[in-house]
């Protein structure tokens, strides 16, 4: 990662050890949930390391990881169905492209199932999801834009290092949660860095 060679580097928006944290807010939000829903899109690379991730650390907490793979918009329902009539207690919505881009009709179809979701991306929750807890996408974009402006102007992309974002943030949708009819710990409100109201 730090000479990555040829034509490749880079910001990645996903970082090892996110899924594990999730699950464990995921157990906060729905305390002693046994069965926890994945949601994800297996096509995008970075789903896969997610799911095994969250399979491992579920183990360890004796819960059991039903997992769902969706292909387009079209799945999202019959996806969601499927979860609900599975018992899930709470979901993980993988950090996929493809899932991103449905947030919304995602945070909908979760309301009207009355289920619980913990997020990677904060966009997740500002378009109506409950939790999410990972990197600020718009800091990538940000650090991606000094790459471009590097590379214009002469630096060979594969003498720039591939780089992890620092910074993790918590963002919480209250409003979501009443929805829900949920209350969110106050351990999981003094530690967001967003609280939407």
């Amino acid at each position: 990662m730090a000479h990555p060679g040829g034509n490749v580097t880079g910001i990645t928006p996903y970082i090892a050890g996110l899924p594990a944290k999730q699950l464990e807010i995921a157990r906060e939000v729905v305390p002693a949930a046994t069965v926890i829903g994945v949601l994800g899109n297996m096509g995008d690379p970075k789903a896969p390391p997610q799911l095994h991730e969250l399979e491992t650390a579920a183990a360890l907490l004796e819960a059991k990881i039903v997992a769902v793979d969706m292909h387009g918009e079209e799945e999202l329902p019959t996806a969601v169905e499927h979860l609900a009539e599975q018992a899930v207690q709470v979901i993980i919505v993988l950090q996929t492209t493809m899932l991103l881009s449905l947030r919304k009709q995602l945070a909908a179809v979760l309301e009207t199932k009355q289920i619980p979701a913990v997020y990677g991306y904060q966009q997740h929750v500002i378009d109506g999801g409950l939790i999410s807890y990972g990197v600020d996408l718009r800091w990538c974009f940000h650090r991606a834009a000094t790459y471009v402006h590097k590379i214009i102007h002469g630096t060979l992309p594969g003498d720039l290092p591939v780089e992890f974002p620092t910074k993790i943030q918590m963002v919480i949708n209250l409003r979501a949660a009443k929805a829900l009819g949920l209350t969110v710990p106050q351990s999981l409100l003094q530690r967001a860095d967003e609280v939407i109201e």
